[in-house]
């Protein structure tokens, strides 16, 4: 009886979202969206972004400050959606805290590998993640016989946020059609430079490693070819938490009304509005959450080597 009255409590915890700044609202999103019912904190790093040319210990350690800040708030699970955060900072997180921690790289594997038929992956993402090496290991993990052709894009994100600043209007709708950002030489310059090297080496599956780039894939998809499949870890990742919280009995009931809340560490106003663009739903107010909060931060210990993400590795959405 007591154990049911526990669970029953957490199933009323929110889950804790964070990312570097922005993106990560398209992983909150989609988890929203799987998940109507859960609760969601999310945190955007916004002063710090982004972490992609930062080094991997320094971003490990940001990952730890926003969980234990996310932990003190009594989330029931921990989504590092940002994929250079899941490369420095997930093992550890997952060592610190007494809560599911899930990130974005493997979730992202996973779907590559399952969906390339000639076992040829390629991957863009930001300068961390590709030297991170986590892409590769995670698709060789799965299965050893795929080959993975990585290529850091750190303009891509530069595009995103023009993009975010172009005006009103959804971001899938700016990017799709708006013949300023797609159009014009410069775009397509760049994204040859990066994306013909990939499409020479054959890939049939490219993975988007950064939370910022489904913003991009129609451009990335009219680039690369229609043969080309291209993977967004945003909706496996939800699959994730999905799973995670059914084996764990945590799922918040279907009574439960979901309330979120968006906390960032820049400008709270300039996120809400941005925000709001990112994740196509209006986020009334955002809050601002200062550094100097997280920075004095007491990060718990770290445990032994924990698994996985509580024994759902390798599920999917039925």
């Amino acid at each position: 009886m007591r154990m049911t009255a526990i669970l029953s409590r957490m199933n009323d915890l929110p889950i804790g979202v964070f990312d570097s700044g922005l993106g990560g609202l398209t992983v909150a999103g989609e988890i929203m969206r799987t998940l109507p019912h859960e609760s969601v904190i999310y945190v955007g790093d916004t002063a710090r972004c982004p972490y992609g040319p930062r080094p991997q210990l320094e971003v490990r350690e940001f990952v730890l400050q926003i969980g234990a800040w996310l932990a003190q708030r009594h989330v029931k699970m921990l989504v590092v959606a940002c994929n250079t955060g899941t490369a420095a900072g997930l093992a550890a997180a997952q060592r610190t805290f007494d809560i599911p921690v899930i990130g974005v790289v493997e979730p992202g594997a996973r779907a590559a590998v399952k969906s390339t038929r000639n076992r040829k992956v390629g991957v863009i993402a930001t300068v961390g993640t590709v030297q991170s090496g986590a892409y590769s290991d995670a698709v060789r993990a799965l299965d050893a016989g795929v080959t993975v052709f990585s290529v850091a894009t750190p303009k891509f994100v530069e595009i995103v946020e023009q993009g975010l600043h172009m005006g009103p209007g959804s971001l899938e709708d700016v990017f799709a059609d708006s013949s300023d950002v797609f159009v014009r030489p410069s775009f397509y310059e760049i994204a040859r430079d990066y994306l013909d090297p990939l499409k020479r080496t054959g890939i049939d599956t490219l993975v988007l490693g950064c939370t910022h780039f489904p913003l991009l894939a129609p451009a990335i998809k009219q680039v690369m070819g229609s043969k080309v499949r291209i993977i967004s870890s945003a909706e496996e990742t939800a699959c994730d938490v999905a799973a995670t919280l059914k084996t764990r009995r945590t799922l918040a009931p279907a009574s439960n009304v979901a309330r979120h809340r968006f906390m960032t560490t820049g400008d709270a106003e300039e996120f809400a509005r941005l925000g709001s663009r990112v994740l196509t739903s209006k986020i009334s107010v955002a809050h601002h959450l200062d550094l100097s909060e997280l920075e004095t931060m007491e990060i718990p210990p770290m445990h032994g080597d924990k698994a996985g993400t509580d024994g759902t590795e390798g599920t999917t959405c039925s």
